[in-house]
């Protein structure tokens, strides 16, 4: 009984955006004198402010994108047509569905991983057997979906890696975006049919780089407008949000390590350089093969050093522990990479005159 009440009182790991921005989704429902989309929460510019920010109303920036990219994909799932969106990891597709999710439904955890569905039935419902075997088909028998039940509440269903699932789901989600309904032809009368409530739609996401995905096929391409969320180009925004991010991450842990600004500086220049093939001044250096150097990994980065400082410092991140966190991140599976990184410190840090710089460097034997 005791280790049940420490779990219930336990925080959560990872709350869902609603939870986490319950005030700011209050205060823009507050402001919101906009029309709003049948079945939607919020407006379209209330819920662009919620995901781009708003100083005036105290609304937090959650992903860097292009405005008018969001502005596309609020206008497509406005027009009932799905969304996709794709590029490589660490970009926060995921994150920008759940926000999109959170603010359209109220609600982002009706959510479905593309590489556990196995057939359609998966997505629409089964039968709860003991009441079928007692009763036969009847609607109190049926088990919902996440598309079923996204459906019949009018709510967004979050698709994740969409292409990792067979051709044959596939079509049956093309079905779905076509008709917005779902026959079921066990049961009789107005129940054979589900007609999708206004605010249903799906929000897919996909992983460019990932080797042997499915290709989706050109019919469900048509039924969703595609956006490719690309890795943040400002190192001064990059910087930011792996900031945002781990502050939040750390708070989550119960730890009160303190952030060192330089530090997650020197971690973010290096995971840009690496990932783009160039130095912040133009010159050409290496790519890692097998490493996904993005916002991402940076974030889990400087959340591991807070870690350790907390338990194993004083609290305040040392710049000298920075190379110790970035072997894990960036050396997967390519022993060239080992090679590059060394190439890259000896040839670009090498020439960083700052002090947090050369302690850094310093410590290239870990690599």
């Amino acid at each position: 009984m005791g280790a049940q009440l420490m779990a219930a009182a336990a925080p959560l790991q990872r709350p869902p955006a609603e939870v986490l921005f319950a005030a700011e989704l209050a205060r823009l429902a507050a402001w919101d004198r906009g029309p709003v989309p049948p079945g939607w929460r919020l407006s379209p510019p209330a819920l662009e402010r919620f995901i781009l920010g708003d100083d005036e109303l105290g609304i937090a920036r959650k992903v860097v994108v292009p405005r008018a990219l969001v502005t596309r994909v609020i206008i497509a799932l406005a027009t009932n047509r799905g969304a996709m969106l794709v590029g490589v990891p660490g970009t926060a597709k995921s994150w920008f569905s759940e926000l999109l999710a959170c603010g359209i439904s109220g609600d982002s955890t009706l959510t479905v991983q593309g590489g556990a569905i196995g057939n359609i039935q998966q997505l629409l419902y089964g039968w709860n057997e003991a009441v079928l075997r007692q009763r036969g088909p009847c609607p109190e028998a049926l088990v919902p979906g996440p598309v079923y039940r996204g459906m019949q509440q009018g709510r967004i269903v979050r698709f994740e890696e969409i292409a990792r699932c067979s051709t044959e789901v596939q079509d049956g989600i093309l079905s779905i975006l076509s008709e917005r309904q779902i026959l079921v032809p066990e049961l009789e009368g107005a129940d054979r049919v589900l007609f999708a409530r206004a605010g249903f739609n799906i929000i897919g996401t996909s992983n460019t780089l990932d080797q042997g995905v499915r290709e989706m096929s050109a019919a469900l391409k048509r039924r969703m407008n595609f956006e490719t969320i690309e890795p943040i180009a400002e190192l001064s925004d990059e910087i930011e949000v792996v900031i945002r991010e781990a502050t939040q991450a750390l708070r989550g842990s119960g730890v009160a390590a303190r952030i060192a600004p330089d530090v997650v500086e020197v971690l973010v220049t290096i995971f840009h350089e690496l990932r783009n093939g160039q130095t912040i001044d133009g010159r050409s250096t290496d790519r890692l093969a097998a490493a996904v150097m993005s916002t991402a990994e940076a974030v889990s980065v400087v959340h591991a050093m807070g870690i350790h400082a907390y338990y194993y410092r004083d609290g305040n991140m040392h710049a000298e522990d920075l190379v110790h966190f970035l072997v894990g991140a960036s050396l997967k599976d390519n022993r060239e990479d080992r090679r590059r990184l060394r190439h890259y410190f000896d040839s670009e840090v090498v020439l960083r005159k700052a002090p947090v710089w050369q302690v850094v460097y310093a410590h290239r034997e870990l690599l």
